[in-house]
């Protein structure tokens, strides 16, 4: 069995509230690389770790993460609806092994999936049925949030388990870096709002216009400078790509909730799905980042990375 990973980000405003052509360039110039990255490789199966953005998961039960064993994407700011080409026997076979190995992993046999797991398909493979997939939400919204070292340990887990099956596996990190984005919280929620987060109720396609049309305005207040959003952090961020590309995965469990936020933006937590992703190839053996791109993008409210490694 051999093993690569890719982290990327994500941002709904991608395609909706660009940055100038020359930063759009250069981030088209790192996803080729990561595309040609992936076309080498050739992969068998992508375990992809993703975030919701409350349109799967909700307060009436959340997760701090799940497999799925089926998944079925909404169709958010514009990206493809429909179902995900879900390999349901790799799922149950890497699902009974991070259990076997003390990790209380919650599985889904439908679940429900928004940009945060189709950008990644769409940009790297071109679509959301091209590639055998295990999807892996991770929880970096919702608080309460668990400590660092369950995400890495919830990777090495499933990277060990993956380890078993005679296959190329792509272990793929969708979100992240530091980030701000206006995303409703539960506490001091108005009753409304409230009762969507904890009981999931599908927004209409109105209300969804409206909800996504507000997220594209912050995005342009954010670079005009009216914004009250914590800014982008790039020292913060190229810390962890630091952490990411020595390997020592570690250092990253002393990392709090709250210095996360501080540090990151309320988002910031996306970056689990990176550590899961990194700490899934780590499980092998040594690794070597043999990509690395970084840039801060105010239009996307996000500082925007991509990345590529192989086990040595």
């Amino acid at each position: 069995m051999t093993a690569a990973a890719v982290g990327l980000s994500h941002s709904p405003l991608i395609g909706k509230n660009d940055p100038e052509p020359d930063v759009l360039a250069r981030v088209g110039e790192a996803v080729t690389a990561a595309r040609e990255f992936i076309q080498a490789f050739d992969p068998e199966l992508v375990v992809l770790f993703a975030p919701d953005h409350y349109n799967g998961f909700f307060y009436k039960e959340m997760p701090p993460f799940c497999l799925a064993t089926e998944a079925h994407a909404v169709g958010d700011f514009g990206s493809t609806a429909g179902p995900l080409s879900v390999d349901s026997g790799a799922a149950k076979l890497i699902a009974r092994g991070v259990l076997d190995r003390g990790i209380d992993l919650t599985v889904s046999s439908r679940m429900t999936v928004d940009h945060g797991f189709v950008q990644p398909l769409e940009m790297l493979f071109g679509g959301i049925a091209e590639v055998p997939v295990v999807p892996v939400f991770v929880n970096g919204v919702a608080t309460p949030l668990g400590p660092v070292h369950r995400i890495r340990a919830l990777g090495t887990a499933i990277g060990d388990t993956a380890n078993e099956l005679d296959l190329r596996v792509l272990y793929l990190a969708s979100g992240g870096l530091s980030h701000d984005p206006p995303v409703p919280v539960l506490d001091g929620a108005p009753p409304r709002v409230a009762d969507a987060l904890i009981e999931g109720h599908p927004p209409t396609p109105v209300q969804r216009a409206k909800g996504e049309e507000r997220v594209v305005q912050a995005g342009r207040d954010y670079v005009a400078g009216t914004s009250t959003m914590i800014p982008i952090n790039p020292d913060w961020d190229n810390h962890l790509l630091d952490v990411l590309q020595t390997g020592a995965l570690a250092e990253l469990d002393d990392w709090t909730v709250e210095g996360m936020a501080e540090h990151g933006g309320g988002s910031a937590h996306e970056v689990r799905t990176w550590i899961a992703a990194y700490a899934a190839l780590a499980a092998g053996g040594e690794y070597e980042m043999n990509h690395r791109f970084y840039e801060a993008i105010p239009a996307w409210i996000a500082g925007f990375a991509v990345t590529t490694a192989r086990r040595r």
